[in-house]
């Protein structure tokens, strides 16, 4: 098969590389679609290396068709249209994935659209709903909200009831999340977001923050949740390094969660997949929630699909379209 290898110099190609094997559990996927998350920029510079047995390729998320099923496997036959949530692999023509990671596309969509759904979805129902036990009218903070898990994050709080502030780039950006349900935002080139999310607060505080950034919103954070408040942290772009107030912490009875998704057991990935298809499915299957896409490059170049993520210039996903 083909994929993209990286060279010493991270540079990348679309060369050939060995097929995966298949499990007895697993699914072998021919992808006709997969989609950049940053992980993969960070994997690509040495920084965030494959968990052990995954696939050495990047790609977190993939859509296709499936050709081949383990000896064990009960759900899916050759032909079913899948998407996919993957530890490794989906920049590639194949991909062998345990089928508690796999769900049907949800009718009506493209396999554009669902290779824009696993990784996203994954992360922020994970995060909101069973970390943060996200409840109806609570209010909730989403930081990077016009990145894929922010406008993901958006349309779930819109859907469960829960009012969201955003904090993004710029005043497009924060246009086009109001438009997608978010009750309020700031752009973070005007200054510190504190003012404007206290005044969202209403001086109740915030129940859940959901928070990519890491060290640099670590006091602001702190700062606007409420009594019981739920700070999950998902990302370390601005550092991992901050200062602690402790007694702010105990006053409020707050919790400070960390939480990543890629190296969780099967077991724990089958369980997010099993409650998105119950519960959020049937939403995109109505049009209430859409994946949210900013462009579709070919596979061939993801260099430039890259430059485009690396850019901070995009809403939503970016999706490589494969070609066999």
């Amino acid at each position: 098969m083909k994929a993209v290898l990286v060279a010493d110099d991270h540079s990348l190609s679309w060369a050939e590389f060995d097929a995966p094997s298949v499990g007895p559990n697993d699914v072998l996927i021919r992808i006709h679609a997969t989609a950049i998350n940053r992980a993969d920029l960070m994997q690509r510079r040495g920084f965030y290396p494959p968990p052990p047995g995954a696939s050495p390729i990047m790609g977190l998320e993939c859509a296709g068709e499936v050709i081949d099923t383990g000896a064990d496997c009960t759900r899916y036959q050759v032909g079913d249209r899948v998407c996919a949530l993957l530890a490794g692999g989906g920049y590639s023509e194949l991909a062998a994935v345990h089928e508690g990671s796999v769900l049907p596309i949800p009718a009506g969509l493209s396999d554009k659209e669902g290779a824009a759904l696993p990784e996203v979805f994954a992360t922020a129902w994970l995060n909101l709903f069973m970390e943060a036990g996200l409840q109806p009218g609570e209010k909730v903070i989403i930081h990077a909200g016009a990145s894929g898990v922010g406008t993901t994050a958006i349309q779930l709080c819109k859907a469960f009831g829960s009012p969201c502030f955003v904090t993004l780039g710029s005043e497009e950006k924060l246009k086009t999340c109001l438009e997608m349900g978010a009750a309020a935002g700031a752009v973070r080139h005007d200054g510190p977001f504190l003012e404007a999310a206290q005044s969202f607060a209403d001086g109740v505080g915030i129940d859940v923050i959901l928070d990519p950034v890491g060290a640099g919103y670590f006091e602001d954070n702190l700062k606007l949740l409420g009594l019981g408040g739920r700070l999950v942290l998902i990302g370390l772009m601005s550092g991992t390094k901050t200062e602690l107030d402790l007694a702010q912490l105990m006053m409020k009875r707050a919790r400070v969660i960390g939480s990543t998704l890629r190296a969780r057991p099967v077991e724990e990935k089958a369980e997010i997949m099993a409650q998105l298809e119950e519960k959020v499915w049937p939403k995109i299957e109505s049009g209430e929630i859409k994946p949210v896409i900013e462009q579709v490059f070919p596979i061939a170049e993801v260099s430039e699909a890259h430059e485009l993520v690396a850019s901070d210039k995009t809403t939503g996903k970016v999706v490589l379209a494969v070609e066999s």
